[in-house]
């Protein structure tokens, strides 16, 4: 970026955001968190342990589950598109999906104990399935959303990301942490952990309410340029919407990065299995969680400034999760010396890795939508961050559903009071190579998401063109979509001569 630029883009960063807006929106992630956390963490234990299913079978289930996930997505991001309401796009959307998540949250950890075992199964699938596809991916897509829709400052969106992904491991911290002795406080069986859910799901309602309170969506006319003439959200087809999605590179990188990290997650999620079977301790899970989780909330605390110093997200992303991928593999080692104080130690390390890119996230798919209405003219924000829930739901339940498959595989029972040693090597294998495997996934991803630079080579070319069409192309952007060709070999309507271009919607 040259100076002239850096001056543009400095003078047009106009602030949008009080404190306890960037606050509020972020306490939104709680919510969410209470959902999230409380599944990938202790759902196939409670499954497995209390109402005596099999790992096999449930990990089926929640595959199948995600075949109706997979249009959901999609779908709520251009409802979300579509919507115009005084409360705007996203909020009501964001406001009203969670009273759903927090029924069907319920309805996952209170299946009758005296129902007959296809019976289980089939209300553990309804419930989850209605909760995933349906519920979660409405207040989720609309609650990221909305880093696009109350601020176009791009440090403010990094800062809501942090913000955001502070509360998320504070919240999954805090779940970690008291739900095994809380489930055994209140009588350790089925109807103690019914009870946990309905307190969390209230816990989530209080939050995500306030969430939504906190912040105002910017009307049309502050989101769009006075004079832009591109065409409004609710004009672009389905199909339009699918292709302009495939043809953005990012967006396709980007959701491969949501599938590794989330698969990254949920199998170290999987430490409850580890903690009670190889560590011998299932208290231990609190102890992990607090050194997973407060290294992450210290360096999601750092991580605008230091975006802001070193001038973007592309370099720091990459160096935080190499950092994460030592760390894991250090893990490792450490297991196999038999130390436990070694292995807490290395879990922080990675954890601490991971804090720049779960704090930029949110604002590099902004860029990725970005890059859209650069290229295309298109505003498609809504579809553009149902990367988040698509990529949480599909990463998350295929891996819960391969941990549930890799225990069958082992032949973990949970009715034994003993585990084979077949089984104990499966946990071992999931906890601990499954998690660094996906890191290393992430890392090579990195290097090819390339949004800001791509970006800004599109703002240098508006300097002093005017809002008037001219031939400028993205071929010399080094990007090309996912059949190989250019990203669009196109003219470029340059809507915008200063380079502050609005976010996509």
């Amino acid at each position: 970026m040259n100076s002239t630029t850096e001056n543009a883009n400095s003078t047009h960063e106009k602030t949008y955001l009080k404190w306890y807006n960037k606050v509020g929106y972020g306490s939104g992630d709680i919510a969410g968190n209470v959902v999230y956390a409380f599944l990938s963490a202790f759902v196939m234990i409670y499954l497995t342990d209390t109402v005596g299913l099999n790992a096999g079978i449930i990990g089926t289930l929640m595959l199948l589950s995600k075949i109706f996930d997979g249009g959901s997505d999609l779908f709520f991001g251009m409802m979300i598109d579509r919507t115009r309401t005084k409360w705007g796009k996203a909020r009501p959307w964001m406001f009203y999906g969670y009273f759903g998540c927090a029924i069907t949250l319920v309805a996952v950890f209170a299946i009758p104990t005296s129902m007959g075992t296809t019976a289980q199964y089939a209300w553990f699938f309804i419930a989850y399935s209605l909760l995933n596809a349906g519920f979660f991916t409405a207040n989720n897509i609309a609650f990221s959303s909305l880093t696009a829709l109350i601020t176009k400052n791009r440090s403010e969106r990094v800062q809501m990301g942090s913000i955001r992904f502070m509360f998320a491991f504070g919240t999954s911290l805090l779940i970690q942490t008291i739900t095994v002795g809380f489930v055994a406080y209140m009588g350790g069986d089925a109807a103690a952990w019914r009870t946990v859910a309905i307190i969390y799901a209230i816990v989530g309602l209080i939050s995500n309410t306030i969430a939504v309170a906190s912040v105002r969506e910017l009307p049309e006319s502050e989101l769009r340029d006075a004079d832009d003439d591109t065409k409004a959200d609710d004009k672009v087809s389905f199909l339009e919407t699918l292709k302009l999605l495939i043809n953005n590179p990012f967006y396709l990188i980007l959701l491969g990065v949501y599938l590794m990290t989330q698969f990254f997650s949920v199998t170290l999620n999987m430490g409850i299995y580890y903690m009670t079977y190889i560590l011998g301790d299932a208290n231990l899970l609190g102890v992990f969680a607090w050194t997973i989780n407060i290294p992450l909330i210290v360096g999601l605390l750092l991580v605008p400034f230091i975006v802001k110093a070193m001038g973007g997200m592309y370099k720091i992303n990459i160096i935080g999760y190499a950092i994460t991928l030592i760390g894991r593999i250090l893990v490792i080692v450490a297991a196999s010396m038999g130390s436990l104080p070694l292995m807490l130690v290395f879990t922080g390390l990675a954890s601490l890795g991971q804090a720049p890119l779960q704090g930029t996230l949110s604002a590099l798919i902004a860029e990725a939508s970005e890059y859209t209405y650069l290229t295309k003219g298109k505003r498609i924000d809504g579809a553009f961050f149902s990367t988040t829930s698509l990529g949480q739901k599909i990463g998350g339940g295929v891996a819960t559903a391969v941990a549930g498959w890799l225990l069958e595989l082992g032949g973990y029972d949970g009715t034994a009071e003993v585990q084979t040693e077949q089984a104990l090597n499966m946990i071992s294998f999931i906890y601990l190579w499954v998690p660094t495997i996906m890191a290393t996934a992430v890392v090579a991803l990195l290097f090819f998401l390339r949004v800001e630079k791509a970006n800004q080579k599109l703002r240098d070319s508006m300097i002093g063109v005017g809002r008037e069409k001219v031939g400028a192309t993205v071929d010399d952007l080094g990007v090309s979509d996912s059949e190989g060709r250019p990203a669009d070999s196109r003219p470029v309507d340059l809507a915008d001569p200063e380079g502050d271009n609005p976010p996509s919607r």
